[in-house]
């Protein structure tokens, strides 16, 4: 892939990786676009890596918390505050993981991948967002809990849907729970580093078993542009999301929506993401 296309790529799921506005909706749009090539399993690893050392350097007194828990909740000191979150972050990276294996095995993860899907999730969980913004706000992390966990777990599973976007529904369901704004996104943005790992971790192994020279050498450099992209983009919108709401990312995901939708029921000949 060229070095443009390489960087365009990069930054584009950087940004979009942790903003509520979903990463394959703006993937599908690319290659149409510019005439792109799909990147490949590779390249797709290698951008989930960078935005994953994004979100730990970004919120890393939260990630050394409960690594230093890890211990503790192994020998069953669950009480422990790194033990607790921990254990809490575990639980809710559970059903994602289930949800994604039966979507995986069933094929059912192949048939949702249509621009018509993308649209409607766009939408749909666009306009869910809006209304889960404007609940009173109760709660803080600190509060959060196994029940909570579970729950915005289950939310989180809804991102196997194309286009639903993985904060921008895990937010949505930390939002009902009555968390504030700014501990919604970032209980939403702690919850995508086990699941980055999971699934990284599975791409991974069928990523580097085919890889040579020059797949390694885009990768590294797709690593870097989604890693810096990705942690400009957590901080402008963890600053932003103290004096605004979540608004102009839910305008955006519905004109979005809208578009993919005209795209996919006029008949214009736009590739569906595979």
């Amino acid at each position: 892939m060229p070095l443009f296309n390489l960087l365009i790529l990069a930054i584009i799921q950087g940004v979009t990786e942790f903003l509520p506005i979903s990463s394959s909706g703006h993937l599908i749009l690319l290659p149409k676009l510019t005439g792109m090539q799909d990147q490949g399993l590779m390249l797709d690893v290698a951008v989930h890596v960078g935005t994953l050392f994004a979100v730990m350097i970004y919120f890393r007194r939260d990630v050394a918390l409960a690594v230093s828990g890890v211990p503790d909740l192994l020998r069953g000191r669950i009480t422990e505050p790194g033990a607790r979150l921990a254990g809490l972050l575990i639980i809710a990276t559970v059903p994602v993981i289930i949800v994604g294996l039966i979507l995986n095995l069933t094929g059912l993860e192949t048939r949702m991948r249509s621009i018509a899907v993308i649209g409607w999730t766009m939408l749909g969980f666009g306009l869910v967002l809006y209304w889960a913004d404007r609940l009173p706000q109760r709660r803080v992390a600190e509060s959060w809990n196994m029940r909570d966990a579970v729950i915005m777990g289950l939310w989180q599973a809804l991102a196997l849907i194309p286009g639903t976007s993985r904060s921008g529904i895990t937010i949505t369901g930390a939002r009902v729970l009555g968390f504030d704004r700014d501990d919604s996104a970032r209980l939403a943005m702690l919850m995508s580093i086990p699941t980055i790992i999971a699934s990284g971790a599975l791409l991974g192994i069928e990523a580097v078993a085919t890889a040579n020279a020059n797949d390694v050498q885009q990768a590294a450099v797709a690593a870097c542009f989604a890693f810096l992209s990705a942690l400009i983009a957590l901080a402008v919108m963890m600053r932003l999301l103290t004096r605004i709401s979540f608004t102009p990312y839910v305008v955006y995901r519905v004109v979005l929506g809208g578009v993919l939708l005209w795209i996919a029921y006029s008949g214009t000949n736009m590739p569906n993401i595979s």
